[in-house]
C-alpha cells in the first residue's frame, strides 16, 4: 500500500540537473518543497519560482544553501521547519564532479578537499541538522543521489570515486541509525545521466543516457512507498555492467 499524503521535502542542488527535475516532479504531484540552492535568484521566472503563483507561494520555499558550510545547513533546516511547521523528507542532490586521478598534480589538493566537503560532509551536515524533524515524523525519508561510482571504480577518477564510496558508507550508517525511528534511506546510484556533468562524454549518445526526469519518477515513487518496502539501493544503468 502506498501513501498519497503530500510530504514536506528539502531538496539540495535543485537549481539544475537531477535536483531540478526531482523538484519539478514533486511540486507537480502536490508536495511542499524547500529548495536549497547556492543562488536563489537563478530560479526567478522558472517553474520553481515561489512568486510564480499563489499556489506555489504556499508550497514552495527557496533558501540559500552552501553544501560545504554546516551553518548554512542549520539555517536552511531552521527556516524550513518554521515555514512549514516541520518536514519529513530530505533529498540530497548537491554534488561536485572531479577528474583528479590517483597521481594528482601539485595544486589539486584544494579541488579534492572541496570535493570531500560537498560530496560527503554536505549530506552529513544536512542530515544531522534535519534528523530531529525526520525522526519526529515516524516515516521520514532520506534520498541520496550517490552514483555508480559509489559502488565500483572505473577509469581513473580517484577523487570522485573515493568521495562517492564514502557517501555510500554514510548512507548505510544513516539507514542503521534511523531504522527504529521509522527513517528510511535510499541511495540512488546512476551511471551517466544526461546533465551538464556528462557534457564531455562522447561514448554514449545523450538520448541513450539515463534522463533526469526518469530519476525524478523513481524518487517520487520512493516517497509514496510505505516503510515496509522502501529499497535501500537503486542501481540505475544506461549501459551494461558486469
Amino acid at each position: 500500500m502506498t501513501t498519497t499524503e503530500p510530504r514536506t521535502v528539502l531538496i539540495s542542488g535543485a537549481s539544475r540537473g537531477i535536483g531540478r527535475a526531482i523538484a519539478e516532479r514533486l511540486l507537480a504531484e502536490g508536495h511542499r518543497l524547500s529548495l536549497g540552492v547556492r543562488n536563489p535568484q537563478a530560479l526567478r521566472g522558472t517553474s520553481l519560482d515561489p512568486e510564480g503563483s499563489a499556489q506555489q507561494a504556499r508550497r514552495l520555499l527557496v533558501h540559500p544553501y552552501e553544501a560545504s558550510d554546516p551553518a548554512s545547513a542549520a539555517a536552511w533546516v531552521k527556516a524550513s521547519a518554521a515555514r512549514f511547521g516541520g518536514f519529513d523528507s530530505v533529498i540530497h542532490c548537491a554534488g561536485l564532479f572531479s577528474r583528479a586521478p590517483l597521481l594528482f598534480a601539485d595544486g589539486q589538493e584544494q579541488e579534492i578537499e572541496q570535493l570531500w566537503q560537498v560530496n560527503l560532509m554536505g549530506p552529513w551536515w544536512l542530515t544531522r541538522a534535519a534528523w530531529p524533524q525526520l525522526a519526529a515524523h515516524g516515516q521520514g525519508r532520506v534520498v541520496v543521489l550517490v552514483s555508480m561510482s559509489g559502488k565500483r571504480s572505473k577509469g581513473r577518477l580517484a577523487a570522485y570515486t573515493a568521495s562517492k564510496f564514502a557517501l555510500m558508507g554514510l548512507c548505510q550508517t544513516m539507514r542503521n541509525e534511523g531504522w527504529e525511528q521509522g527513517i528510511r534511506v535510499s541511495a540512488i546510484c546512476p551511471g551517466w545521466v544526461n546533465t551538464a556533468m556528462a557534457a564531455a562524454v562522447t561514448a554514449i549518445p545523450r538520448e541513450a543516457m539515463t534522463q533526469p526526469q526518469d530519476l525524478a519518477s523513481l524518487t517520487a515513487e520512493l516517497l509514496r512507498l510505505p516503510n515496509s518496502c522502501v529499497p535501500f539501493e537503486l542501481a540505475v544503468n544506461c549501459s551494461l555492467e558486469n
